[in-house]
């Protein structure tokens, strides 16, 4: 692409470098998507700091590159900080696992490789004895969708443990 004169308003700075800008997100994330929602938030924040625009210190390409750098590492720790969490509210707790107490550790093994929502409709309707249609209306969900929770939970526990016991 020839760069020949310097754009004088933030339009022509955005026609001339936008497929420049979403080539390099593009690099960057190697997603389509996420190269295009990166470049409108680029262009966003150029557009709010173009006063700050100084041609005497680059051209407004490496400028909106910058800002397109900038951009995409923020959604990189974002997006990582984001996952932490997810993976730390997947994770049962020391206090979770100890909830009731004795039980073997084949058992509390188990428990630990059920999802959140596996080991919610087990401890509401086994260990506090909710029946179904309570523990629906307190999770959200179906009455249906409680049992087969329920079920997909106490087949992936029963299964743990046979393996457990196996070795």
């Amino acid at each position: 692409m020839t760069h020949t004169a310097t754009p004088v308003t933030f339009t022509e700075a955005a026609e001339r470098h936008l497929d420049d800008v979403f080539g390099y997100l593009l690099y960057l994330t190697r997603d389509r998507a996420a190269a295009d929602d990166l470049a409108g938030a680029t262009f966003e924040k150029a557009l709010r700091q173009w006063s700050r625009f100084d041609p005497r210190r680059g051209t407004a390409r490496t400028w909106l590159l910058g800002i397109a750098r900038t951009t995409a590492l923020d959604s990189f720790r974002a997006d990582s900080r984001r996952r932490k969490r997810e993976q730390a509210a997947a994770e049962p707790e020391a206090h979770e696992a100890d909830f009731v107490e004795g039980l073997s550790p084949a058992l509390q093994a188990g428990l630990a490789t059920l999802s959140i929502g596996e080991r919610e409709v087990l401890v509401l309707r086994i260990v506090i004895e909710l029946d179904g249609d309570q523990t629906a209306r307190v999770l959200g969900i179906s009455p249906t969708a409680v049992s087969t929770r329920l079920s997909r939970a106490l087949h992936k526990l029963e299964e743990k443990v046979r393996n457990d016991d196996l070795r």
